[in-house]
């Protein structure tokens, strides 16, 4: 009953509710569980995003279309998504885990997101689950559009208010030269990432951008 209750918050409803039922079973509860679900999942969100973004902007170079992908395809952006849909009411944990507030993480609904995207694939197909998907990242997709497109410094900024982060950090490290051709170094620092990047500029602005380009480039790596 509770595995028809979530197909139909899904809009889809599948025809073998056992793939459902495995996509939400945590590894906790034993041999049978989500894990196979969530890397056939991971894999086949990250093309249908990938092709969607390949598509709706011809102009982009492969960096930027890397970095929108990984701005949607996130343990963050996952999470949310399992939220909005109630996945976590319906995920089934070892007594363990569920004393230890399971349901709640954003890391395990995240990972429930794409074992049902994987259930979704073995049970009705690509073409299906790339509708299903499209439909739920609609909004972001709309949202993303601009993002790589604006200054640096504003870009991680919005990246990082999309993931309710803390703002990065700027700091001048270094001056250097003459007065009147001075070269500023420019420290960028993020939570959650031990390495900055160091950005160099002939003014403290250009510096700085020159950092937030560099972290930009830095999150996307860790995203791949």
């Amino acid at each position: 009953m509770q595995c028809e209750v979530l197909s139909e918050r899904l809009g889809y409803c599948f025809r073998n509710l056992g793939l459902l039922s495995r996509a939400l079973r945590h590894r906790s509860m034993g041999k049978i569980s989500n894990e196979r679900l969530e890397f056939l999942g991971d894999a086949v969100l990250n093309f249908i995003i990938a092709a969607e973004l390949f598509y709706r902007y011809p102009e982009m170079k492969e960096g930027e279309l890397s970095r929108l992908r990984a701005n949607l395809v996130n343990g963050e952006v996952l999470a949310d998504l399992a939220s909005e849909l109630y996945i976590g009411d319906h995920l089934q944990f070892g007594s363990g885990e569920l004393r230890s507030g399971g349901p709640k993480r954003k890391s395990i609904l995240a990972d429930a997101m794409e074992a049902i995207i994987g259930a979704m694939y073995l049970d009705g197909g690509f073409i299906v689950t790339q509708r299903h998907v499209l439909n739920w990242f609609a909004k972001r997709l709309d949202d993303i559009a601009g993002v790589v497109q604006k200054d640096p410094k504003t870009s991680l900024q919005e990246l990082l208010q999309m993931r309710k982060s803390p703002l990065p950090t700027y700091v001048v490290t270094n001056t250097s030269g003459a007065a009147h051709s001075q070269i500023f170094t420019v420290e960028c620092r993020v939570a959650g990432l031990c390495e900055a990047s160091v950005g160099v500029g002939s003014n403290k602005r250009v510096a700085e951008r020159d950092a937030a380009e560099k972290m930009l480039a830095k999150i996307e790596q860790e995203q791949k």
